[in-house]
């Protein structure tokens, strides 16, 4: 079968729990595939450069989401969009939406560029980064500002094919871009001694490979989302359809990643043991937060085709498909970390000071995801009705607002590590019963698609 040509994937019919599960996995995939280089990059600096390496790559972690945070929403609303015009077959407003949105990731990919590059250096002041750790920071940061552009090109293009149900090609581009990531971050840090320089040299090259790929693909495709450079436009009013669905999601995670900086600035202020610690535990992390999106992910497109097609009973039993899956994955990897936690950021650093800070943070993490990812799975659900502003709320409240109000007036009278951990599962919870009760009683099912 020439995959170039039956790549639509649509989940308006047949097995509901099936079709998930057969997106939601090259999604999760995938996802754990970019999780793996990522790790890699720690792994091999904490390993061969040291712990003080590891606290600036690991701290500059949120800081990245931070920067990237805007370009993810754009993503999410155009993925909306082409998910609907898809279920609901115009055309038409399908071929602007995709080329619209490539054109409007490019926008954003230089603007992000220039940004990273050039106010890296205040970024990590703001961020109380230690003297010891500031040179090799702000040199991590600033080359991997480089790649920027091709993050967000890919993020785009891939979340153009996940719309359409074509998780697994996004898998297979990020499978080449992980294998890619760690023979350069081996071949710079081992064979070339260029420390920090090497590892993000190492992120970027793949990331403009992945982005290659992709848009190579959506060039070559024969599908209703197929792309033609000729036809790259910013089309007023789909741009308007694009950020009204998407604003909000940027907006939160715009802000939910400056509540994670201001948190990583707590953390910098207990040395670079702490940083580096954390700055582990934050990849290991990744290995739940990236299937909880996946899943999320995976609510949204699935409603989007569904509500576009008009079929509200196949969204509501959707949601309950994802909230299982997504609890089951979270309790089963939870309990792998916790049984083999010094043996997992004993991966990343030999020193027992950073092992111990981030088996602390695990202890804090691991037993309370199924909560992140039942927060996430139903925040998803109701954005693939185009009702995005509701969650932003919610998850602005929980892990924006809460946090910073925890900052200000609890964590002072704890004046240890645990006093920041332990926010993290509070503030899922407070998220859980806000976005579970707007579920419950929410007018978004009533929505019309556009």
């Amino acid at each position: 079968m020439d995959t170039e040509t039956t790549t639509t994937k649509l989940m308006t019919e047949g097995s509901i729990t099936k079709q998930i599960l057969l997106f939601s996995i090259p999604l999760i995939l995938g996802n754990l595939l970019q999780q793996t280089y990522n790790a890699a990059d720690s792994i091999i600096v904490g390993n061969f450069v040291g712990s003080s390496a590891l606290a600036a790559v690991g701290s500059s972690t949120s800081l990245i989401n931070l920067l990237i945070a805007f370009s993810m929403g754009a993503s999410t609303g155009a993925g909306v969009l082409v998910s609907q015009f898809l279920g609901a077959r115009a055309r038409k407003d399908l071929e602007i939406s995709v080329h619209t949105a490539l054109a409007l990731s490019m926008v954003l990919g230089l603007v992000l560029t220039a940004a990273g590059v050039l106010l890296t250096p205040q970024f990590l002041k703001w961020m109380d980064t230690p003297a010891d750790v500031m040179a090799e920071a702000v040199l991590y940061l600033r080359i991997f500002s480089y790649g920027l552009f091709f993050n967000v090109l890919y993020n785009m293009a891939a979340g153009i094919l996940n719309a359409a149900g074509n998780s697994r090609r996004s898998l297979q581009y990020l499978g080449v871009a992980a294998v890619t990531n760690i023979i350069l971050d081996l071949v710079f840090i081992r064979c070339f001694h260029m420390g920090v320089a090497g590892t993000a040299i190492a992120t970027d090259i793949s990331q403009l490979l992945s982005s290659v790929l992709a848009v190579s693909f959506l060039m070559r495709t024969k599908e209703e989302y197929h792309v033609s450079l000729k036809k790259l436009q910013l089309q007023k009013n789909m741009i308007l359809r694009i950020v009204q669905i998407g604003l909000p999601a940027g907006i939160q995670n715009m802000v939910i990643s400056f509540s994670n900086v201001l948190l990583q600035s707590s953390v910098n202020q207990f040395g670079s043991h702490a940083m580096a610690g954390f700055g582990a535990y934050i990849k290991v992390d990744g290995f739940n937060i990236m299937p909880i999106t996946s899943f999320s992910l995976a609510a949204t497109t699935f409603t989007g085709q569904n509500y576009g097609a008009g079929r509200m009973d196949r969204v509501r039993r959707g949601m309950w498909v994802t909230l299982a899956m997504g609890v089951v994955y979270t309790i089963l990897l939870g309990i792998l970390l916790l049984t083999f936690s010094h043996q997992v950021i004993g991966l990343f650093s030999k020193d027992a000071d950073v092992i111990a800070c981030g088996v602390l943070a695990m202890r804090y993490f691991c037993p309370f995801y199924f909560m992140l990812s039942i927060m996430h799975s139903l925040a998803g659900t109701v954005r693939g009705t185009g009702k995005t502003v509701p969650p932003m709320v919610i998850l602005l409240v929980s892990l924006c607002l809460f946090r910073i109000v925890w900052i200000k007036t609890v964590l002072p009278f704890f004046d240890t590590l645990d006093g920041i951990y332990m926010l993290y599962p509070i503030s899922w919870a407070v998220g859980l019963v806000l976005m579970a009760a707007y579920t419950w009683k929410g007018n978004w099912r009533n929505m019309k698609a556009s």
